[in-house]
Formats: C-alpha cells, sequence, structure tokens
C-alpha cells in the first residue's frame, strides 16, 4: 500500500538540514533497495520534503516517518501521513 510522507520544515530546517542530510538518506537506503521507496526529495520552495513509500500499513508508514533523522534533529517539525492510491502510470 502507498502512503505519501509530507514533512514541513520548521524555522530551523534549512539550517539543520546539512548536516542531518546523510542520516537521512542512509534511513532511506534499505527502503530503496527493496524498492519501497517511490519518489523522494525536497520541496523547492524549502518548505519541506514528499516520500512515497511502499509499506504494509499505516502503522508502518508512520513508524518509519517518525524514525527519520529529519524528525528527530528537529527539520521536520510536522510530518503529515496519508495514504495514496497511484492511478497514473498503470
Amino acid at each position: 500500500m502507498l502512503f505519501v510522507i509530507i514533512g514541513h520544515d520548521g524555522p530551523n530546517g534549512a539550517k539543520l538540514r546539512p548536516s542531518l542530510r546523510p542520516a537521512h538518506l542512509d534511513s532511506l537506503r534499505p527502503l530503496v533497495s527493496h524498492g519501497k521507496v517511490k519518489i523522494a526529495g525536497p520541496f523547492t520552495d524549502g518548505s519541506g520534503s514528499l516520500i512515497v513509500v511502499d509499506m504494509d500499513n499505516e502503522a508502518a508508514a508512520r513508524a518509519f516517518a517518525d524514525s527519520d533523522p529529519y524528525v528527530k534533529g528537529g527539520v521536520f517539525v510536522r510530518v503529515e501521513v496519508k495514504p495514496f492510491r497511484q492511478v497514473f502510470p498503470e
């Protein structure tokens, strides 16, 4: 099942992001290698990031989001996890 994870940067997000980026990317790598990350990256306006993941359930997606170094390190002040149904590409 697909889930959209939206991390909203806090006021110190831009300052904290560079030092936490390696740990953030390392946390994504196992899911990437198993084909579970469909797309991921920051918004170009500096407001946060988006990750689309394939997880068994919403609890697993939430646990993954909550364990992100950007959450623990204060880059993201709020994280949304929403179920998502892909229509295109088929």
